[in-house]
């Protein structure tokens, strides 16, 4: 299947969701084609070099949250967080987070995609979701979508309290939130809330998504000491502290192939 080709969108209006999130909502006419019910699917917002001439481009990747209609019609939701050091759904003082602060209503930007969307499996015993700020969006969908019945953990890291979320969940799932003002710098703060959970009965369906050092830790865990196969977790990079996309990409795609 062919890549959907990139579509201009227009910014419609932005928003601190909290003192560390930036949302910025996107539609207009280019978005009459964006495949609908993106929620949790990603989309690379595509930034020109400037001063280059070979018209090359930086792309920066991020996470739908929100696919909905309003009075301005249907819109996408973009959440930015504004102070890390990767680049990659976190890229304070990069190219998307500088646009995203500076972008007013009536701005364009370009954006490539959606890619496919990464979800627990709806149908397994129980589940535990774990992130980092940079995959808050991602997981709040997949709280979202979880059966009323459902039970588990999600484990969310964040910067402060403020930056704690109203997130919509079943009622047994419990939500554990960790703070940690420096993200990257601390890699066990997630991992090590995650390896004190009772581990329930039953097949489980576990997401996690975080700081590169922070994966590789979890990734350990769930699959020496947890003993689950490649079926039962989805886990991922979203970042690595002190690169950009283009250089997390690289090793991100090196880990994989030792990893498999």
């Amino acid at each position: 299947m062919s890549k959907p080709a990139p579509r201009d969108l227009t910014v419609i209006g932005k928003q601190y969701v909290t003192p560390n999130m930036l949302r910025v909502t996107l539609g207009g006419d280019g978005i009459k084609d964006f495949p609908k019910d993106q929620a949790s699917a990603y989309v690379k917002l595509i930034f020109p070099i400037k001063d280059d001439e070979k018209d090359r481009v930086l792309r920066r990747t991020y996470t739908v949250r929100h696919d909905r209609i309003t009075d301005q019609g249907r819109v996408i939701d973009l959440d930015f967080v504004m102070h890390g050091a990767s680049d990659d759904d976190h890229d304070h003082g990069g190219p998307a987070s500088n646009w995203a602060v500076d972008c007013k209503p009536g701005d364009v930007i370009t954006v490539g995609g959606p890619g496919p969307k990464k979800l627990v499996d709806p149908t397994a015993d129980w589940f535990l979701i774990a992130g980092d700020m940079t995959a808050l969006p991602a997981m709040s969908v997949n709280l979202e979508i979880l059966p009323a019945d459902a039970r588990g953990y999600a484990v969310i890291e964040v910067q402060s309290e403020a930056d704690m979320q109203n997130l919509i969940k079943p009622d047994n799932i419990t939500i554990e939130w960790v703070i940690n003002p420096h993200p990257g710098t601390q890699n066990t703060a997630l991992s090590d809330v995650v390896k004190k959970l009772p581990w329930h009965d039953g097949r489980p369906s576990v997401w996690a998504a975080c700081e590169f050092t922070s994966m590789k830790e979890l990734r350990s865990y769930f699959r020496t000491d947890r003993g689950l196969g490649k079926d039962d977790f989805y886990i991922s990079s979203y970042w690595k502290l002190g690169m950009n996309e283009d250089n997390h990409k690289v090793i991100k795609s090196e880990d994989a192939k030792t990893a498999a």
